[in-house]
């Protein structure tokens, strides 16, 4: 097979086609179906479990999961940028978390209260083979568009990720409410296999087109290993001379924890929290919110955008943290479904909105003379951080309280401080 050139469209196209295929994990797996599998494998009564020698609640050790596996991530991150930067074959590598992710996702048909264990490991390396591979599909962008083309070519990648996730996501949706309730969880089971092949399946397309990576084939040094913790370092150390920039990431850092872990947790908290009519109205009722959430979210940035455009990026994320707040002290008080939906959309316009925004916001302030790869690196690790200290923060206290309602509100003190620190930031 002849290698197609950088730029060329078929090429834009097989790798903006992993978007599709990877993109049903997130839906899927992290936020729709599995939390609801999970929860409907207690009963009404038991919503403790013996793991670990001690017993925990089931939405604090599924966040406490969470947490270390983000924490892994967070640490090989850095390990898998280095090498991704020096080594050919980057297709690999990218394959091999892929893979793992995927085999994991179809791993979870067989999780079960009785080998919680295993169960739990599928879950773990489903969510670190998912990261895992977009270290270096990412690291593929400048490989195969030229400059100009990047940011549109990313966006396609995204669009074509949300199209494909919620078609995936609907089947399954199907699937499950046309089955009576004993074989519903069965179809949930079912939906995780589906995730795994279709992840596979359709990934084959971009790995057929991809080159193997940059024409260096080095060896993995231990200096090449390492490579992206010293790129780490410089950044950290760069900090130190633009105060600007570490006054924002410091804030951004704060208030991202509390956002990361309301998405991971949206799920959990309406399965256990809201008066559902019966198990089938909070299955279609969660589904149909998480999908709420993705419509909105849509919507949610364009006005964040236009808001920015007219009153700078500062003041809007001070805004949009300070409605954050709001919808954590009103989560304390939800129980209808009613409620539960209209927290949904006010959720899904804030939450596309803060993160297209933090996100910009950064790249406006890094300097023009240093490498943005290395600092878009530092950005990310700071983000899954954040991830941990914040699903830790909320397991901790569900753990204590046996209730996640006190956890949801204890995030809005990180939104606060946010604003505290956002506050500090020149707005120009």
């Amino acid at each position: 097979m002849n290698q197609l050139q950088k730029g060329d469209k078929k090429l834009l196209n097989a790798w903006v086609f992993y978007d599709w295929a990877n993109s049903v994990y997130s839906l899927v797996i992290a936020s729709a179906v599995f939390p609801l599998f999970y929860m409907a494998l207690f009963s009404e009564d038991q919503s403790y479990i013996h793991v670990f020698g001690t017993e925990i609640k089931n939405s604090a050790l599924i966040s406490f999961v969470t947490a270390a596996a983000f924490l892994v991530v967070a640490f090989i991150s850095p390990l898998l940028s280095g090498i991704a930067d020096y080594v050919g074959n980057k297709k690999f590598f990218m394959k091999f978390f892929c893979y793992l992710g995927a085999l994991s996702c179809i791993g979870l048909y067989w999780f079960s209260l009785e080998h919680i264990y295993i169960s739990l490991l599928f879950y773990f390396f489903g969510l670190i083979g998912f990261w895992g591979s977009l270290v270096f599909y990412n690291s593929y962008l400048p490989d195969i568009a030229f400059v100009e083309q990047q940011d549109a070519i990313s966006a396609k990648g995204y669009s074509l990720g949300y199209i494909g996730s919620v078609i995936l996501l609907v089947i399954s949706l199907v699937l499950i409410l046309s089955s009576p309730d004993e074989e519903k969880i069965m179809q949930m089971r079912y939906s995780f296999v589906m995730v795994g092949i279709w992840w596979i399946v359709f990934s084959q397309y971009t790995y057929y087109h991809l080159p193997k990576g940059n024409t260096n084939s080095q060896k993995v040094t231990t200096a090449i290993l390492f490579n992206g913790f010293k790129e780490l370092k410089k950044v950290w150390i760069s900090l130190e001379e633009n105060i600007v920039l570490k006054k924002y990431l410091t804030s951004f850092f704060v208030y991202s924890m509390a956002v990361q872990t309301v998405m991971l947790v949206a799920t959990y908290f309406g399965e256990q929290e809201i008066e559902w009519e019966s198990e089938g109205a909070a299955t279609t009722g969660l589904i149909t919110c998480i999908l709420l959430i993705q419509l909105v979210a849509v919507l949610g940035a364009i006005l964040t955008s236009k808001a920015s455009v007219k009153y700078g990026n500062i003041t809007t994320l001070i805004f949009i943290n300070c409605f954050w707040i709001v919808l954590c002290v009103a989560a304390y008080f939800i129980k209808l479904p009613l409620h539960f939906y209209i927290m949904a959309a006010l959720v899904g316009l804030v939450m596309g909105g803060i993160q297209s925004l933090s996100r910009s916001t950064y790249s406006k302030l890094l300097p023009e003379t240093q490498d943005t790869a290395s600092f878009f690196s530092f950005y990310d690790v700071a983000e899954k951080i954040g991830i941990v200290i914040g699903m830790l923060v909320y397991g901790i206290i569900d753990q204590i309280t046996g209730s996640p309602r006190f956890a949801i509100v204890f995030l809005a003190i990180f939104f606060i401080v946010g604003v505290l620190l956002l506050r500090k930031v020149p707005k120009k």
